[in-house]
């Protein structure tokens, strides 16, 4: 049973602001080390393909170690082995050796234990707040993220990058070892109905792949659910198609020097910011529908206008937009994951849905990179803005305001179907 717990929820805030620190110094100086290594679009998309390829391998077994173990424990032992990863490689570029293959392994290390971290941490809030108390902490969640993964972290890496490349991959495992030690004062988190289910389970221990498969069909069976996964994952894999050849947008096509790449990161971080903290006041007067069509429409046209234009205030002043609007969705779809599954699901169907939504991005970086060599940075920003346009037409257009609270009302309960409300 969720408990009103601040001082909890406090120690998670702070494990998830060290974690994001982490990310936003990485965000960074990873695509910076590819630049000074490759000007090839395809292998700077590869850093990308290699940060999120672990979404598709391992987010549905560390969505159901979720279900099973402490998740404070998972934080703790995911953010260190994401500080081991990273210190590793400032270690090798002290040494002297540089090669995009060691920034493959460790982002793809850090990939795989960010699917042990976020599954986790996304399903803690409902053990620690009661539900009315959900949408204004994701809020406060969402906006830390975005100040710190992106005002705070990247120009903080770029900075450290500018004096030593591996100072800046030392201060991200740094950041990461603070994560961890933040989420050792979280209360033990075993799922609620554990203890009730302890002896059953003793006597018919499912296994793990018998757990993934309880998550992923009741994800499934949640039809709303499964939709706006749909919507996210084409929100994701356009993003992913640009996101990486960003970089070589801003010092080709647009002529603007490498340092100007923090300000491509920190102008949208501040529509994240802005979306996160309105959305308890946006959300409820425009609804939850009309806030999904825009998390899919405002982005395409931001790549419209990366694509087509030249001119940097209007390109910034779109990407601004665009993560407002993502923002503002991303609040309604966590929210309404937390209150529709019940808790000992919550990790497994989480990992589900972020399997969908996540595991494109590593698909989407490689189209984009390949389109990049083959047609042009310019023209894949285009072609991404069609595309995602044509993909919301049919997703968006099923999901309602009332859909979206009468699924809040009516949780999926563990045999697969929706609570009756008299």
């Amino acid at each position: 049973m969720p408990v009103a717990a601040p001082r909890p929820f406090t120690a998670l805030w702070a494990s998830q602001a060290a974690s994001n620190l982490g990310d936003g110094v990485l965000q960074a100086a990873a695509p910076l080390l590819v630049a000074t290594l490759t000007r090839d679009p395809l292998l700077v998309a590869g850093a990308t393909v290699a940060q999120f390829l672990p979404w598709l391998l391992a987010t549905l077994p560390t969505g159901a170690l979720a279900d099973r173990m402490d998740r404070r424990r998972i934080l703790v032992l995911g953010n260190g082995l994401r500080a081991a990863g990273f210190a590793l490689l400032a270690l090798s570029l002290t040494g002297g050796w540089r090669h995009v293959a060691l920034l493959y392994a460790a982002v793809f290390i850090a990939g795989c234990a960010e699917t042990m971290v976020d599954n986790a941490a996304l399903a803690i809030p409902p053990r620690l707040l009661p539900r009315e108390k959900l949408e204004r902490a994701n809020g406060r969640l969402f906006a830390t993220q975005s100040v710190i993964n992106t005002f705070v972290g990247p120009p903080a890496g770029a900075a450290l990058f500018a004096l030593a490349a591996s100072a800046a991959f030392y201060t991200g495992a740094a950041a990461f070892a603070l994560a961890g030690l933040a989420a050792l004062l979280l209360p033990a988190l075993r799922t609620s109905g554990e203890e009730h289910e302890h002896e059953r389970h003793r006597a018919e221990p499912a296994t793990i792949a018998q757990d993934i498969r309880t998550g992923w069909v009741h994800f499934w069976r949640h039809g709303l659910l499964r939709r706006v996964a749909f919507i996210s994952a084409a929100i994701n894999f356009f993003g992913a198609a640009t996101g990486g050849l960003l970089v070589l947008l801003i010092t080709g096509p647009y002529q603007l020097p490498l340092s100007s790449y923090g300000l491509f990161i920190a102008v949208p971080a501040a529509g994240a910011i802005a979306g996160s903290l309105l959305a308890e006041h946006i959300v409820p007067r425009i609804g939850g529908g009309p806030t999904t069509w825009l998390a899919a429409l405002a982005p395409a046209a931001g790549y419209a206008v990366l694509g087509l234009g030249g001119s940097t205030p209007l390109a910034l002043a779109a990407l601004f937009g665009a993560a407002l609007a993502s923002s503002l969705n991303q609040i309604v779809v966590s929210t309404l994951r937390q209150a529709a599954v019940p808790d000992e699901l919550l990790g497994r169907v989480t990992a589900a849905y972020r399997l969908i939504v996540l595991g494109v991005v590593p698909l989407g970086a490689l189209g984009g990179g390949l389109l990049g060599r083959g047609v042009g940075i310019r023209a894949t920003f285009v072609a991404a803005a069609v595309g995602l346009t044509l993909a919301a037409i049919p997703l968006a257009s099923r999901v309602t305001t009332r859909g979206l609270r009468d699924a809040e009302k009516r949780p999926l309960h563990p045999e697969g179907v929706y609570e009756r409300t008299l």
